[in-house]
């Protein structure tokens, strides 16, 4: 790697950023607490199991149906921690500004940072502010970070999944993804949201009623085809997907395949997959169909034996095809 230089590639999910993280962020920060490779570190204190996550958000554009990049940045770290199986707490907030990005622009982004951390019970307590010449960053960047503290009984881990074990998400894929996509070319695709939300109070729930959960987690950068290989190659598992079974909205499936695109590769800014023991695959998805953000939940796959580290899919016709991780993502500053 030191005779390359840095591609967008390497930020956006996919193999290159995989390979960065490896070979040089993980080669000289390794230790036990990141060598789990979690969305949150885990660590314990005399008192609590606590949870620690940060996060940059550089989207473009910056607001987009459905939020804006200071929704964006708060959904985003609070669903880190929830998806770690903690409940959150508390937010730093970080903003790199270009000189003469608008004062109105930026009171909105702020305003909806607050409005969102109150909705999701969370308070921004700490943050830092840089301005830079114009032309040395494009508008606004903002970094959070964030702790929570870890629920009693849960235990929720990418390296958890067993084989047999049924995998879930909340609701459609690619709405994100495809909205911002479809915003950013000006392409006019009706009715196309992101699905940006806080997740925390639904896993709650679903950590409260429903023990045994294994993994948890929330498909943003990649989509949900990147986050399962995660899984598979943490778990030492491999894991089979249901063509028909994936929940995708008419909009954004009409859109990918005018566009030749994959929804299992989109980006989703309010959903998550959860592993599940056989057993407990019902009393999950009562739980998330009471909820507003897990109407449309359903069960799109297991985990299998083998091939250890892979996924595959089950296509409509009966075939199957191996989903592996793309090289970089199908769209860059998706989040």
């Amino acid at each position: 790697m030191q005779e390359e230089k840095v591609l967008l590639g390497h930020g956006n999910g996919g193999k290159y950023t995989q390979r960065l993280v490896k070979e040089l962020f993980h080669h000289y920060f390794s230790n036990d607490l990141l060598d789990e490779m979690n969305d949150a570190a885990r660590f314990l204190t005399p008192g609590e199991r606590l949870a620690f996550t940060t996060d940059s958000y550089v989207i473009s554009p910056l607001t987009f149906p459905g939020g804006d990049i200071g929704k964006l940045a708060v959904c985003g770290t609070v669903n880190d921690l929830a998806v770690s199986g903690a409940r959150p707490l508390y937010l730093s907030a970080g903003f790199i500004i270009e000189e003469g990005f608008s004062m109105a622009s930026l009171r909105q982004i702020v305003q909806s940072m607050a409005d969102t951390a109150k909705a999701a019970g969370v308070l921004i307590v700490t943050g830092d502010t840089k301005v830079v010449p114009k032309g040395c960053a494009d508008q606004l960047f903002i970094n959070t970070a964030g702790i929570g503290v870890i629920l009693p009984g849960a235990d929720v881990s990418g390296s958890n999944a067993r084989p047999g074990d049924k995998i879930i998400i909340n609701g459609t894929i690619g709405d994100h993804g495809m909205t911002i996509m479809a915003r950013r070319s000006e392409l006019n695709f009706d009715n196309l949201r992101s699905d940006c939300a806080p997740l925390n109070g639904l896993i709650q729930e679903l950590l409260l009623e429903v023990p045994g959960i294994r993994v948890l987690r929330d498909p943003t950068r990649g989509g949900v085809a990147t986050t399962l290989n995660e899984i598979a190659v943490q778990s030492g598992v491999g894991i089979g997907l249901d063509e028909d079974s994936l929940p995708v909205q008419g909009n954004v499936k009409s859109a990918c395949d005018i566009l030749g695109l994959d929804p299992l590769y989109l980006a989703n800014e309010g959903k998550f997959l959860a592993v599940v023991p056989q057993p407990q695959v019902e009393a999950a998805m009562n739980v998330l169909r009471k909820h507003p953000l897990g109407q449309d939940a359903a069960v799109i796959g297991e985990v299998v034996n083998g091939p250890v580290g892979k996924v595959y899919l089950k296509t409509g016709i009966g075939g199957k095809r191996i989903v592996d991780v793309l090289v970089a993502d199908q769209l860059p500053r998706i989040c």
